[in-house]
């Protein structure tokens, strides 16, 4: 049997809803919800390991095109 794990949101350590096994990839921003906090963020799972993406906010790449 493949060893599975519950995914931690990164910001307050909680489980989520959301289990991954060893063989499983989420690649391209999968957004993660955290019920206890209320906050998405995107991340990419591979072995195991969650990466946590930042993206700059909207408001700053605008103020940029100015």
């Amino acid at each position: 049997m493949k060893q599975t794990e519950w995914i931690l949101y990164p910001v307050c350590g909680s489980k989520t809803r959301s289990r991954i096994r060893e063989d499983t990839i989420l690649i391209n921003n999968y957004p993660l919800y955290c019920p206890k906090c209320r906050q998405e963020r995107l991340i990419e799972v591979r072995n195991l390991q969650t990466i946590v993406i930042t993206e700059p906010d909207t408001l700053d790449v605008e103020s940029m095109n100015v």
